[in-house]
């Protein structure tokens, strides 16, 4: 009897590179690739950006062309859904009933929307922007219609804001906080980040929560909030967070707490299975401590890891995090997890929308948030992985080299 395939469960970009790292790492048995959704694994971050403009095209999401897996000799399955890991017996059953046997397993099956909760939600159209579907869907609504209503005031709710001002509809943005990207970035970026939407025409009403939606009747919905008057608007978009999909791995017994839990080599408490992406809590190497991290960058480095365990071998993941953001002409890029901080520097002119904000606690630099400076951004994430000591009087001086400080 041949021996059992290794088998990654979800084809996204983590998915993807547990398969590209394994062969890179020598593993020349069988591989299977499983994917609920029908399309071949492609990025999702243009899908709030330029392909929702209309300036990309299906075929430029895909992350490798159709040859990529046959030249790696892995198995693609698309549109095949798995409900049952049978640990015992090393099996897991999809929808179908069909059974397939795992001699080890990767899951990688990132996240779903946080779906709108109101009175009225259940029977009215409402948008997100999470599978390729989404954005298909999403993109060709947002042809028909000249007002748009985004509920959420983080990454995904401000690119869709500015790529629909760039397409000339009216935005009006809901946030129940009292600024934009809260979770994410200090007071300073958000305020400027608002100012950026408001100069663009998007009105902002912040800790403004929706209350009620409506059909009215005339091919638009009823927007009521906990603020200002009941309005209509022809498009209503959410973005308001992900949850893991962590429930394969619950009920075949391994531990989940807001994800997959997994330790600093991506190992579940089971010796053959491992997990990566968006679906873990982790224990992050360079945090020092658990967290849940959306990015293509954890995606990708902690698949990685996830590879080398699959093979038995002991790699840890300590990336320094980095995430980034495109809004109009500005191009947000964080590295590091700069909150909570004491203390914070700025370089650059904020201005003239160039500058950064570099953010220390305890006097040890954590991390920094640059708007339109890639320069200062990687200066930060080759000193935040080298650990060098900066002080803060160092890293204001325009006169610094940030890049030679890194390499010292």
């Amino acid at each position: 009897m041949s021996a059992a395939p290794f088998v990654v469960i979800g084809a996204g970009q983590a998915g993807l590179q547990v398969c590209d790292s394994l062969r890179k790492l020598g593993y020349a048995g069988e591989l299977v690739l499983i994917g609920a959704e029908t399309s071949p694994p492609y990025q999702r971050p243009p899908l709030s950006k330029k392909f929702l403009a209309g300036d990309l095209e299906v075929e430029r999401l895909y992350l490798r062309p159709d040859s990529f897996y046959a030249k790696l000799d892995v198995a693609l399955h698309v549109g095949r859904e798995v409900q049952r890991i049978d640990r015992e017996h090393r099996e897991i059953e999809f929808t179908d009933g069909h059974r397939l046997a795992y001699a080890k397993l990767a899951l990688t099956t990132g996240a779903r929307i946080r779906p709108l909760q109101c009175p009225g939600v259940e029977r009215v159209d409402v948008f997100y922007v999470r599978t390729l579907d989404d954005g298909l869907r999403l993109r060709a609504r947002l042809a028909d219609v000249g007002h748009v209503t985004i509920v959420g005031g983080g990454f995904i709710g401000l690119e869709v804001a500015a790529m629909a001002r760039s397409l000339g509809k009216e935005v009006v943005l809901l946030e129940t906080l009292d600024r934009l990207m809260a979770r994410a970035v200090s007071p300073t970026v958000s305020a400027y980040f608002a100012d950026l939407h408001r100069a663009h025409g998007v009105e902002l009403r912040l800790a403004c929560a929706v209350r009620a939606l409506h059909d009215s009747g005339s091919g638009k919905l009823q927007v009521s909030t906990d603020h200002g008057p009941d309005f209509e608007t022809g498009l209503l978009v959410a973005g308001i967070g992900v949850v893991p999909n962590a429930e394969l791995a619950i009920d075949a017994g391994l531990e989940g707490r807001d994800g997959i839990v997994v330790d600093v080599h991506a190992r579940t408490a089971d010796p053959d299975i491992v997990a990566a992406g968006d679906c873990t809590l982790h224990y992050n190497g360079y945090l020092a401590r658990q967290a849940r991290l959306e990015s293509v960058q954890n995606a990708v480095d902690q698949a990685k890891v996830a590879a080398a365990s699959m093979l038995g071998q002991a790699d840890a993941y300590v990336q320094v995090p980095w995430f980034w953001s495109d809004q109009y002409d500005a191009k947000l890029q964080m590295a590091g997890i700069g909150m909570p901080f004491d203390d914070c520097v700025e370089r650059g002119e904020r201005a003239g929308g160039s500058f950064s904000l570099f953010y220390f606690r305890a006097g040890r630099l954590v991390g920094a948030d640059s708007i339109n400076r890639p320069v200062d951004h990687m200066a930060c994430r080759k000193l935040l992985a080298q650990g060098t000591m900066v002080v803060p009087a160092e890293i204001a001086r325009e006169d610094v080299d940030l890049m030679q400080l890194a390499r010292t």
